[in-house]
C-alpha cells in the first residue's frame, strides 16, 4: 500500500510539474508554439541556456563567495555554453552579491530579451 501511494504521489508531482512548466511557456512565447515552431525551440534553448548561466552562477559563489563573468565561468569551467544562440546574444552583469544573466535579441521579434537572476525564475520583455 505504500509503495503504491508513494507511486501515485509521483505521478501527480510529475504532472503539475508539467502543467506548470506548459503554462510558463506559453506566457513566454504567446503564440510561438503555433505559430513558428523553430521559434519556440530556440526561445527554450535561450531559457535552458539562462538556467545552466545561473546554475554555474551559484556553483561558483559557493566556491569562490562571489558571482563572476560569463567569460570568467567559462574559463574556470563552470559552463561550457557558447556566449550566444543566435539570434540571441548572452552577457552577465555581476556584484558581489547579485547577477543578471540576459539574452538580447539581435533582430526584430519578441521576446526582446530574456534574463534570470539569483531568483532563479527567468523573465522575458517584449
Amino acid at each position: 500500500m505504500g509503495r503504491i501511494l508513494g507511486f501515485l504521489g509521483m505521478v501527480i508531482t510529475m504532472a503539475i510539474g508539467m502543467y506548470i512548466y506548459s503554462v510558463q511557456v506559453k506566457t513566454m512565447t504567446p503564440g510561438a508554439a503555433s505559430d513558428n515552431p523553430e521559434e519556440t525551440a530556440t526561445i527554450m534553448g535561450v531559457k535552458n541556456d539562462l538556467i545552466s548561466i545561473a546554475n554555474a552562477e551559484r556553483g561558483y559563489l559557493a566556491a569562490q563567495g562571489k558571482y563572476a563573468s560569463l567569460d570568467e565561468l567559462k574559463s574556470t569551467n563552470y559552463i561550457s555554453i557558447r556566449g550566444e544562440r543566435p539570434p540571441y546574444i548572452y552577457d552577465v552583469e555581476f556584484t558581489s552579491s547579485t547577477f543578471r544573466a540576459t539574452a538580447t535579441r539581435t533582430v526584430k521579434g519578441a521576446p526582446a530579451q530574456l534574463w534570470i537572476d539569483e531568483s532563479m525564475q527567468v523573465e522575458a520583455s517584449n
